[in-house]
């Protein structure tokens, strides 16, 4: 084993290889679409109705397929009755009358608005606990497991805590001497 070779990286190994099977796929696409525009150019025959007239095609005008048949129209309402309790989010469903004042103005409410700020510093909910948790423990060959870099990032902060707290501590003893 070498000492200073690089290790192998498995992802963009395969994202190459699924590089070059679309460029292969995409070159069938053309060759297929070169020869059908091939085939649908026939020689054009002038019509001996009208001398001067326009040409006509050789082959019959294709039957429509039913990808072409249109869809039969469906007539919806256009007003529609809306159920509000519906539109009104989770947390504002049960408001009574204590929840506003004499002028009609909604009260504060202190926990509703913890509430509201906790969920808004919350990570959103991961659409693929699966990826998260390969990430996490390492289990993509090649990729650094997410605690080891959970723990890289906690001790630059650390050390750069620990500068700031000498230096602000050197500069108060300038300043206190004199």
């Amino acid at each position: 084993m070498l000492p200073f070779k690089k290790k192998a990286d498995l992802i963009s190994d395969r994202a190459r290889a699924l590089t070059e099977e679309i460029a292969q796929v995409e070159g069938q696409i053309k060759k297929l679409d070169a020869r059908l525009q091939r085939d649908q150019e026939k020689p054009r025959l002038r019509s001996t109705a009208l001398p001067h007239g326009g040409t006509t095609l050789n082959h019959p005008a294709p039957e429509p397929s039913l990808a072409e048949i249109p869809a039969p129209r469906v007539i919806e309402p256009i007003f529609e009755h809306v159920d509000i309790d519906r539109l009104q989010p989770e947390e504002e469903i049960g408001t009574t009358r204590d929840h506003y004042n004499d002028l009609g103005v909604r009260k504060y409410d202190l926990p509703a608005f913890l509430n509201r700020v906790k969920s808004q510093l919350r990570a959103p909910a991961t659409t693929n606990p699966r990826l998260v948790n390969y990430l996490a423990a390492g289990g993509i060959q090649g990729l650094r497991p997410l605690r080891y870099e959970k723990r890289v990032a906690r001790n630059r902060v650390l050390l750069l805590v620990v500068i700031l707290f000498v230096t602000l501590l050197g500069i108060a003893l300038v300043f206190w001497k004199r």
